[in-house]
Parts: C-alpha cells; sequence; structure tokens
C-alpha cells in the first residue's frame, strides 16, 4: 500500500529574518482566532499595535538564533520528514507549517494530485491545545472543503502521556542528565490562563492549585497545564529524578494577559538565589528546536540566569530527528484514529 500519506505539521517560521517577512508571519500568526481569541475586530486592532515594534526585536531575535540552510525549526522539521520516508512504508511523507510556507493548502492540493486519498495528519504537539493542535486540524478540514479534496484523515491526537514519546524524550536527554548538573527545569510553552477556563467550565484550576498535578482523565482530556504536568513527571519517574531535583515553568507570554504560572523568567531567578549553579532546562512542548528554545531559553534565559548568580545553563536540544523519536512518531502515527 502505497497510497496513505504521513503529513508532519509544525507551527512554522518566517521566510527570513528581514523586518518585513517577520512583520508578515507574525501578522498571519497572531491574526489566527485560535491563537488571539478576541473578536475580529478587536483582535485586528491588538495584532496591529503589536506590528508597531514586536517585527523589528523579533528580526533581530531570530538572526542571533538563523542557521546557513535557514530557520531552524523549519531545516530540523525537515530532517525529521526524510527520516520518517525511510520508516513510513505506506505512502509519501510530507511537511506543512501551520503559518509560512509550505503551507497545509500547498501540501495538500499536491498530495490530491497525485491521487492521495488518505492522510495521517500529525500535528507535531505532545499536549493538546486550540491554539496548537485545534487550528492545524481546522485548517486541515477547511481546504479540503473549500478546495473540494477527495482526501480522509487519521489524525494523531496529543501524545504528553504516551510511552513511545516518554521514552524517546529519556533517550535524547539522558546524555545530558548524567552529566553534573543541580537541578532540570522543564519550560512548557505557556498560555493565557483563559484558554484554559473556556476548555474547562469547571474553572478547576481555580479552585485547586494542584489540581493540574494530580488531574482526573476528563480535566486531562483538554487541560494543556495537566498534560504538561503529566508529561513532566513520567519523564522524571523515567529518569529516576527525586522530587527536589526538578519542577516546571512555563514561558514565552505575549502581552499583559495572565499566563499560566510558574513563569520561566521567574523561576530561573528564583532557582539561581537559591544556590543552583548549573542548571539543565528542558522544552517538552516542542519537538524541535527553535526562537523559543535557542534563543529565549540557550541565550536570553542562560544570560539572565547568569546575571541572577547561576554558573551555567545547559539547553537540552530537543527530539529533532533523534532515532527514538523517529520510531516513535512512526508508532505513533500509525495507530492514529480515522476521522469520520
Amino acid at each position: 500500500m502505497t497510497d496513505h500519506a504521513l503529513l508532519l505539521v509544525n507551527l512554522g517560521s518566517p521566510a527570513s529574518t528581514s523586518v518585513a517577512d517577520v512583520r508578515s508571519y507574525l501578522n498571519q500568526f497572531l491574526m489566527d482566532p485560535y491563537v488571539v481569541d478576541l473578536p475580529w475586530p478587536l483582535r485586528r486592532l491588538l495584532v496591529s499595535l503589536i506590528l508597531i515594534k514586536r517585527p523589528a526585536a523579533s528580526a533581530h531575535a531570530y538572526a542571533s538564533i538563523w542557521w546557513d540552510d535557514g530557520s531552524p525549526l523549519v531545516v530540523l522539521s525537515k530532517r525529521l520528514q526524510e527520516a520518517m520516508k525511510s520508516s513510513w512504508n505506506h505512502g509519501p511523507v510530507e511537511l506543512a507549517m501551520r503559518y509560512g510556507e509550505p503551507s497545509l493548502q500547498t501540501v495538500l492540493t499536491r498530495l490530491a494530485s497525485q491521487g492521495i486519498k488518505q492522510v495521517t495528519l500529525a500535528p507535531l504537539y505532545p499536549q493538546f491545545a486550540d491554539s496548537t493542535t485545534t487550528t492545524v486540524i481546522e485548517e486541515a478540514r477547511r481546504v479540503v472543503r473549500e478546495q473540494q479534496l477527495p482526501i480522509r484523515f487519521s489524525i494523531l491526537p496529543p501524545f504528553f502521556e504516551q510511552p513511545e514519546y516518554l521514552d524517546a524524550l529519556v533517550d535524547s536527554a539522558k546524555p545530558y542528565l548524567e552529566q553534573d548538573f543541580d537541578h532540570l527545569l522543564l519550560s512548557f510553552h505557556g498560555l493565557p490562563e483563559r484558554h484554559l477556563r473556556k476548555l474547562d467550565p469547571s474553572r478547576h484550576c481555580l479552585k485547586n492549585a494542584d489540581c493540574c498535578r494530580n488531574a482526573s482523565p476528563e480535566v486531562l482530556a483538554t487541560c494543556y497545564r495537566a498534560q504538561c504536568m503529566r508529561s513532566a513527571e513520567l519523564f522524571a519517574q523515567r529518569m529516576g529524578l527525586k522530587p527536589e531535583q526538578w519542577s516546571v515553568s512555563f514561558q514565552s507570554r505575549l502581552g499583559r494577559d495572565k499566563w499560566i504560572e510558574p513563569y520561566t523568567e521567574a523561576r530561573l531567578d528564583e532557582l539561581a538565589k537559591q544556590g543552583v549553579k548549573n542548571l539543565l532546562v528542558m522544552c517538552p512542548a516542542f519537538v524541535a528546536d527553535c526562537i523559543e528554545t535557542l534563543e529565549e531559553i540557550g541565550d536570553r534565559g542562560r544570560e539572565q540566569f547568569v546575571e541572577a548568580g547561576g554558573e551555567s545553563l545547559q539547553l537540552v536540544p530537543c527530539l529533532n530527528d533523534h532515532p527514538s523519536w523517529v520510531a516513535a512518531l512512526k508508532t505513533l502515527s500509525e495507530r492514529a484514529p480515522l476521522m469520520l
């Protein structure tokens, strides 16, 4: 069987480090109603204000981590795609980005023109959020509907507690954790608290500060913070880490809204003041290194930690194209359920 494609989908990246390309990318990203969940007029106003100064600052940040062959996120995603080609024997393996190029519309249209009718859609996000998983699925549905493409999807669900994903995390991180370190910080991408409340009318996070650490199956199904905590705890168990050896935080805040805590920036200062000298940081919400890992943590985070009294901050690379991750992704994708 060679007519069942695997479509890997990641967030995306600007086409270059020019301010114009960064502005175009940020506009597409922030105008997604799943990312900035405000009515269109308010969203347009807010994004327009952000785009006055943000593109220049972001362009500088991208330039600091840009590789000769392009955006690290795109380059690493392409390497994963190439590695998956020798593993996925059901059909072609394609790569699309939710924002920027190659777009979902371009790739799905090309697959349909090749006679592909079955696609396993693999959003490369371990934990569920509307601003990541849902927007990928809805965009794919939109393309198929509006372009009238004869494609059916199997969809890779969030895999935050799947043994294959966790074992790949352990395999990729073990060489770094076998070195001397004082503390491991598991820094996940943050979300505004309202994104969590929208999916949980019971507002469990506001009733019990520890609920996400011991979440019920119902809460765990849709709560991003609970899924992050579960990933962290299961990883720590597999690595044999004691509770005092690791902690969780959330990074990449944007705007003035209240985001889920604890914040990574605050945690870096706290750890330095508590006497942590050699800090390891992992970012398990990302499967490929990107501006949020390489620049936000690897550069700015390291500088902040040292200024606060720490001595070294070692960024543990993401899964990228690690062989254990390639094998895990194949297994996870092959058992993805069909969306009827």
